[in-house]
Parts: C-alpha cells; sequence; structure tokens
C-alpha cells in the first residue's frame, strides 16, 4: 500500500514542477546575444519556471536568465535535453558540481529533483528537494515531495527514523501550507487541473502536519490538521485510511476524550480499511462505542452509515444515572434489589422512580450486613454499600429502640449483621435512617440485603 501510495504523490509532484516547467518566462535578451554572452535557447527554456511566489507575467514582459559562459550554456543545454534520465541526471549533477552559483541554479534543480522521481529514486529526489529548499524556500512541489515521503516512512512503522521523519513531515507540512497561497497557476494550466492540484498539495501537507503532531502528543492540534486533511481532496482524502485512523486515534486520545468524532471516523476507518485489516479496526470502533455509549444497542445504525459512505451521524449518548435507575426498577422488583441499588435509585433516579422504590421498603423490615463507622449505645452508624464501605462512610443510620448493651457494640470497622425498617431518607449526601434496629448473631440468609457496588455512568 506504502509504494502505491508513494506513486501517487511522486506524480503530483512531477507534474507541479513539469506543469510549473511549461510556463516559458518571457525573452528579456536581444534576438542575437550580446559579445560574450549566450542565450538560452527555447528548448533549455522550458526547465526554467517562473519565480515561486511571483505572478506569470506575460512572455514579452519577463526576462530569462541570461549564461554568459558559452561553457557554461552548452553544459546546461546538453544535460537538459537528454532524453535518457540516467543521462540527464549524470548531466545535470555535473552541471551543478562544475557551476554552483549559476543562474539556472534553480532550474537545474528542478529538472534534476523531477527526473529523480520519474527514474523512482526517492532517496536521491529527497536530497535534490532539501538543496532545492536551501536557494528556495518556498519550493511548493519540493516541499509536497518532503512532507509526504516523511509521514508515508514514518506511517510503515518500520523505518527507525520514523519519530524524525514525522516531527519533519510536520515541518515541511506547515511551510508548504504556508507557501500554497503563493503558488500560482502555471502558465498553460487549466483552472480545473490547477484547483485539483492544490487541493492534492492542501491535503498532503495538513497529513503531514496533523501526523507529526499525533506522534508528538498533541492530540488535538494532530485532530484539526487531519480533520482538515480528509476534507480537503474529497472525495480521495475522505476514503484515505492513512487519514481516517489517525484522526479517530487524535480524537479518542484527548483528554476528555471526543467520543463523537472518534467513534465516527474510527467507523470510517473499518470501512475503507483493506479486508485483513478491516476487522480488527471495526472491533476497535465498536470498543469504543460500548465504551462510551454503555451498551452496544445502536452500534449497526453507525457503522452501516460508515460503510455507506454518506454523511457522519450522531453517536447516541450514555444513558444518564436517572436513565440507568428507571433501568433498574424496570427491570427487578424493590423487595428484590440489594442495598446499594435501593442508594443508587434513591440518589440519581426520577422521583416517580424514587417514589417506587421507597414505597414498597419504607416499615419493611430488611436483614442486611455493613461495615461499623462509628456507634453510640442507641443509634449506630453503617456502611451498607461497597463504596461507602471502601471510602468509610456511613450511608446508614440504624436506631435501637433501647440501648445495646456495651459487650455487644461492635467495633468501628467490624463487618456487621443487623435488621432494620427503612423510615427516612435523603439523597444528597445520601443516608437512610432504619428504626427498630435489631442484632442478628448469625449471617444473613441469601434473601437478605447484602451490599453491591453500583457507580453512576460518567457523562
Amino acid at each position: 500500500m506504502k509504494k502505491i501510495q508513494l506513486s501517487v504523490v511522486l506524480g503530483v509532484t512531477v507534474v507541479a514542477v513539469a506543469l510549473t516547467n511549461t510556463a516559458q518566462p518571457a525573452q528579456a535578451q536581444p534576438t542575437q546575444p550580446a559579445q560574450g554572452e549566450t542565450a538560452a535557447p527555447a528548448e533549455a527554456q522550458t526547465a526554467a519556471p517562473a519565480a515561486q511566489g511571483q505572478p506569470a507575467a506575460a512572455p514579452a514582459q519577463s526576462a530569462q536568465p541570461v549564461i554568459k559562459d558559452p561553457a557554461e550554456y552548452n553544459a546546461y543545454v546538453a544535460a537538459v535535453q537528454q532524453k535518457d534520465p540516467t543521462a540527464k541526471i549524470s548531466g545535470m549533477e555535473a552541471f551543478l558540481a562544475q557551476y554552483p552559483n549559476s543562474v539556472m541554479k534553480n532550474q537545474a534543480l528542478e529538472v534534476l529533483m523531477q527526473t529523480y522521481q520519474q527514474s523512482n529514486n526517492v532517496d536521491k529526489a529527497l536530497a535534490t528537494a532539501v538543496k532545492l529548499l536551501a536557494v528556495d524556500p518556498c519550493h511548493v512541489p519540493a516541499l509536497t515531495l518532503l512532507t509526504y515521503v516523511d509521514r508515508a516512512r514514518s506511517q510503515s512503522g518500520s523505518d527507525p527514523n520514523g519519530k524524525q521523519e514525522a516531527s519533519d513531515a510536520e515541518k515541511y507540512g506547515q511551510a508548504g501550507l504556508d507557501c500554497l497561497p503563493k503558488f500560482n497557476k502555471p502558465e498553460g494550466a487549466s483552472d480545473a487541473d490547477f484547483a485539483k492540484m492544490k487541493a492534492q498539495m492542501a491535503e498532503n501537507f495538513e497529513a503531514g502536519i496533523g501526523w507529526g503532531a499525533l506522534q508528538g502528543n498533541d492530540k488535538a492540534k494532530a485532530a484539526q490538521h487531519l480533520k482538515n486533511a480528509v476534507d480537503a481532496n474529497p472525495p480521495d482524502s475522505q476514503k484515505d485510511l492513512t487519514l481516517l485512523y489517525p484522526l479517530a486515534l487524535a480524537y479518542l486520545g484527548q483528554n476528555p476524550p471526543d467520543y463523537q468524532n472518534g467513534i465516527w471516523y474510527a467507523a470510517r476507518a473499518a470501512a475503507v480499511a483493506p479486508t485483513p485489516n478491516q476487522a480488527a479496526i471495526e472491533k476497535y470502533a465498536r470498543q469504543q462505542y460500548v465504551k462510551y455509549h454503555q451498551g452496544d444497542d445502536g452500534w449497526d445504525n453507525v457503522i452501516n452509515a460508515a460503510k455507506a459512505g454518506g454523511p457522519q451521524v450522531p453517536i447516541p449518548p450514555p444513558p444518564t444515572p436517572a436513565d440507568q435507575a428507571h433501568e433498574m426498577v424496570s427491570k427487578t422488583p424493590p423487595d428484590k434489589m440489594d442495598f446499594a441499588t435501593w442508594e443508587f435509585v434513591l440518589t440519581n433516579g426520577s422521583q416517580a422512580d424514587q417514589d417506587t422504590v421507597w414505597n414498597a421498603i419504607k416499615g419493611k423490615a430488611v436483614q442486611m450486613n455493613g461495615t461499623i463507622i462509628s456507634t453510640q449505645p442507641d443509634t449506630f452508624m453503617i456502611a451498607g454499600s461497597s463504596d461507602d464501605i471502601d471510602a468509610k462512610k456511613a450511608d446508614i443510620t440504624l436506631k435501637f429502640e433501647d440501648k445495646v448493651p456495651v459487650r455487644l457494640i461492635p467495633k468501628d470497622g467490624a463487618p456487621f449483621d443487623f435488621q432494620g425498617e427503612p423510615a427516612s431518607y435523603t439523597s444528597n449526601p445520601f443516608m437512610m435512617v432504619m428504626e427498630k434496629g435489631q442484632l442478628l448473631r448469625a449471617k444473613p440468609s441469601p434473601t437478605t440485603h447484602k451490599s453491591t457496588t453500583h457507580r453512576p455512568t460518567a457523562q
């Protein structure tokens, strides 16, 4: 997959340079060169682009670089007119080595970078692009090439220099994004072709920034730029796994996670993934859905919409504590609930659900166990739910009709079996008052109300 993608971006940058080079600058020198000067002929001038960031001038208004040394002129023309890529590379390398300060240096580097790309010599193309940026920091095709290759190599996961390449992709991507508005339409290019090229370049630059930010653990920045990349070049960018999956990770890696966007783009990534990767990515997306929604109901709607390639659909929010309380009341009669479920409903439920539970248990003798928090002769403070036992916090006030003999009063922190009748409660902080307290010598039977943890879902 990496190789195919690399050939695509090499093609884009080759086209970018080639289109730029088709715009022949105007002839500023006389028809006959002055004595001691040799002007580049029309064929050689096709390798000389208009200055980066400057509007393309009409042919009669723009001067061509003038090579004064006939030997330098002949060396350049001989190299640029080579049809064989190997010969052209050899000639251009020799020209640049012999004439490092030539007025044609930029053009020679462009031709050399393009020819290396056409020859699929990626490393040499990159090295030439770096040299080109040294003399023209806003050379958009060179920035395009460097951004993409560094990101592709970093994303492959097999390159030991992946971290540095991610950082370089971010650096070149930002420079490319800054320079892109200055990249003018080459002479001879159609508006449609130029718009398409700029959209591809924008996607590439945004992706480089986003991937670098993701590897640098700046999840918010990564999400912003990767989302821009996904939106930059539809429909192709919206089907690109190398954009969609990192975008999902960027959203889900934030604190707090952006589940709405993260789950959607994880589902989209699963929808476009190759068959060998599809199941694993879909499993991850579903896990994130269940984690957020607290259930898998509605997941089929999300994944089917993602596979259909339609607009983003909202992820159903998790049930509120009130929703959870209502479900508890709907599924379990109050006399079959444990104490922690009573506490949860009486703390978080609607008034109707609280009334359903309270009216069923008020004044009814219940047997349960808990942990002693503190005692007085006629009143024990008890933790009845697992949460409050762990927190050493009382949630039951057990009142006795008579004082409990000192020898029978348990120590603080001891487990305790008792009976009482719910008489009143407050929701926040939760406290249930039980009257007619009794000590139980035997362990509670299986039908008694043992403590169980019921935590509200985080919103």
